[in-house]
């Protein structure tokens, strides 16, 4: 018999720009081999924003098939104390503090059964299906395949909200397989620019450089790590590149704000035999001249998608302080104020990163 409340708190979201608070909204039911977390707080994701205003990628297109299962609690960045446990459970108690991967792999197709599970081909998320719903609730269910994590009691509530975001950042700077012989620039120091900073920073490339378009981030960016900042608006940033290598170009490019010039300015500034990887998402379609690519420069073109095996180590140097944090999270919400937090969660009032959070 279930000692949980019968409702809860949630937004639900039933399609493109409707999404509504329920005070009423059923608590998930535990069964035999899932665990019940009541919810701490959820970050809010550009993407959830993007979801919410009805990108293509999330409802479909005429180039894209719908991805989101309507009705579903949105919110993929979110932790929480285990409130119930599946009779089939093993190693979890009430009370502990856990986190889980964005990704729900189904442990059948041949990427999970290879270990690559973040390339699962059903690609199921926390808060996007029906099946899977997300933090922006006061329970949510974790199941038997979910890819859970510890979080020391000890680590604020403002840096644990930053696991997801920071263990992407990690999994991008692992695929340009940093050197401390690489001038390495990273494009965009947004939240999840700042974690991948940090976290190269403990690479010790020979140069960190960071390009983004406001200085207040550059100023964070330097605080976390950038040894040099660059702001193309008031610079030529390809031309302060080739001047700092000999004219060679960077040896390592990470892209990490979804807008097509930033993918030009990458391919341009990149020396020969370099690697750019590409981690934004675009609202748009980008062009670029692709015999710069092979003919020009034989480059390593690398994709980051999300997290894999990242999660245990960003906890453990967050919660020793070797990953920075400070200031990313100035801003939290009640549920109630969930259009307030999306619409600040969009970065128009220089917030880095905004959650809601539940008492």
């Amino acid at each position: 018999m279930s000692n949980l409340p019968k409702t809860m708190k949630a937004l639900v979201a039933y399609g493109p720009g409707d999404y509504r608070l329920e005070t009423e909204h059923p608590v998930p039911v535990c069964g035999p081999d899932d665990i019940i977390i009541k919810t701490e707080g959820c970050g809010v994701c550009v993407s959830d924003v993007k979801c919410y205003h009805g990108a293509g990628r999330y409802w479909g297109s005429e180039t894209e098939k719908a991805w989101v299962e309507p009705p579903f609690i949105p919110g993929h960045e979110f932790l929480g104390f285990v409130a119930e446990i599946g009779e089939n459970v093993k190693g979890f108690e009430i009370g502990d503090r856990i986190t889980a991967d964005q990704i729900l792999p189904c442990g059948e197709c041949r990427f999970c059964k290879s270990g690559r599970y973040w390339m699962c081909q059903p690609h199921k998320m926390f808060g996007y299906q029906n099946t899977n719903d997300g933090g922006m609730a006061e329970y949510v269910r974790y199941p038997k395949t979910a890819v859970i994590s510890r979080v020391p009691k000890e680590l604020p509530r403002e840096k644990a909200l930053l696991i997801e975001p920071y263990a992407c950042s990690k999994h991008a700077v692992d695929r340009a397989g940093v050197t401390n012989e690489d001038i390495l620039v990273i494009a965009g120091a947004g939240t999840l620019g700042l974690g991948m900073i940090t976290y190269a920073r403990m690479k010790n490339p020979a140069k960190l450089v960071v390009v983004d378009m406001i200085d207040e981030r550059l100023e964070k960016a330097k605080d976390f790590g950038a040894d040099i900042v660059i702001n193309p608006s008031k610079e030529d940033a390809i031309a302060k590149i080739m001047e700092l290598t000999d004219g060679y170009g960077c040896d390592i490019y990470i892209e990490a704000t979804g807008h097509p010039s930033s993918v030009k300015q990458g391919l341009a500034m990149v020396r020969k035999l370099g690697t750019f990887v590409e981690f934004g998402v675009f609202a748009q379609e980008t062009s670029v001249d692709w015999s710069v690519i092979g003919d020009g420069k034989e480059l390593n073109v690398l994709g980051s998608h999300i997290s894999p095996y990242c999660y245990p180590f960003v906890i453990e140097h967050m919660t020793d302080g070797s990953l920075k944090t400070d200031g990313l999270i100035k801003r939290t919400f009640p549920i109630e104020k969930w259009e307030e937090a999306f619409e600040y969660a969009s970065g128009k009032y220089g917030d880095f990163k905004v959650a809601i959070t539940f008492d």
